[in-house]
């Protein structure tokens, strides 16, 4: 049972837990913050006497976190980031200035259409600073539901009743080559054609990956070997290294182009679908408006990329699969 006796944390404490969690030591994160390796032990072991449990193993000199304290320690860096957001909002406040933004986003779209969309918007409206996070796209839904991203763009699905949707977009799914591969000559690349190739795609069977697999199905393609990642640009690494070929989004494609990689058409057409959201019935800053709209011009320029309604069984059939699980009748 917790033996805490105190409603708040001492903030020192915090930053001190944070900066071991970082440098991995005690005198390392001494350094880091300037103050000596006592002061920081001592701050340690007062916060783990208010919490009631400890936060570190401790062999030596040696340290390691906890269960307890790995978990703890995702509490503490949101809080510490809560606070620094509510510093810079409360100078903007003094300064007539536009409020700090955090933006969530997968990596492929952090990287392959929010700088575009940032670029596109007026000066004037961005603020000093800006924020943008890459997550997986489960963590981006939870940031934005938590408040602690002001709107996210991921992959689907996004549904919650938490969130607005303000626009769902798809973009077929291409495949990288490198510029020596033969099928590099031509300009739409049959699925069939990669039956005997190492493909190398992403690992969520929940979202882009499951569509993947149903297209290879379809045309009769069993892959003899893959690889799995968690993210389109390690995809396009590993074809520049000729570890295989890639079947990814096209954000990372296009907005992240690779020397010695060329993309080219599948001739099965694989959706990847993706939109934006922010927090439900929460007025939305001129600059988050500016971003969302830039953001929609930027995916809309690549090719093939649609707007979808939000709702509608079409839009849920593409997403989850038109597999439906039916109960038996009785016998």
């Amino acid at each position: 049972m917790s033996n805490m006796h105190s409603n708040s944390f001492d903030i020192r404490q915090l930053e001190a837990f944070a900066a071991v969690m970082s440098a991995g030591s005690v005198t390392g994160a001494a350094r880091l913050l300037g103050r000596s390796q006592p002061a920081v032990t001592r701050l340690i072991q007062d916060l783990e006497a208010d919490i009631g449990y400890a936060l570190l193993h401790r062999s030596g000199p040696r340290i390691s976190p906890t269960a307890r304290g790995l978990l703890f320690h995702a509490e503490v860096e949101r809080h510490l980031a809560s606070l620094t957001h509510i510093r810079e909002r409360a100078n903007a406040i003094g300064l007539d200035e536009p409020a700090s933004l955090t933006i969530a986003a997968t990596p492929s779209l952090a990287a392959g259409v929010l700088p575009q969309a940032i670029a596109a918007v007026a000066p004037d409206l961005l603020p000093r600073h800006l924020h943008v996070q890459a997550l997986a796209a489960e963590n981006v839904v939870q940031a934005v539901l938590a408040r602690s991203a002001d709107f996210g763009i991921a992959s689907l699905p996004l549904e919650h009743p938490g969130l607005e949707v303000h626009w769902v977009a798809d973009a077929p799914c291409v495949v990288a080559l490198a510029v020596s591969d033969p099928l590099a000559e031509s300009d739409i690349v049959r699925l069939a054609d990669l039956a005997e190739r190492r493909i190398i795609t992403l690992a969520n069977p929940y979202r882009l990956r499951h569509r993947v697999d149903e297209a290879l199905e379809r045309a009769g393609v069993t892959p003899r070997r893959i690889i799995d990642v968690n993210a389109s640009m390690t995809a396009l690494t590993m074809v520049k290294a000729g570890l295989g070929v890639a079947i990814v989004e096209p954000a990372t494609v296009y907005g992240v182009p690779l020397k010695g990689i060329v993309m080219r058409v599948l001739d099965h057409t694989i959706p990847f679908l993706f939109g934006v959201i922010s927090p439900a019935a929460l007025p939305m800053t001129s600059t988050v408006a500016a971003m969302i709209d830039a953001a929609r011009t930027v995916a809309l320029a690549m090719p093939g990329c649609r707007l979808h309604d939000s709702s509608g069984d079409a839009l849920a059939d593409t997403v989850y699969g038109q597999t439906l699980l039916s109960e038996e009748a009785p016998s």
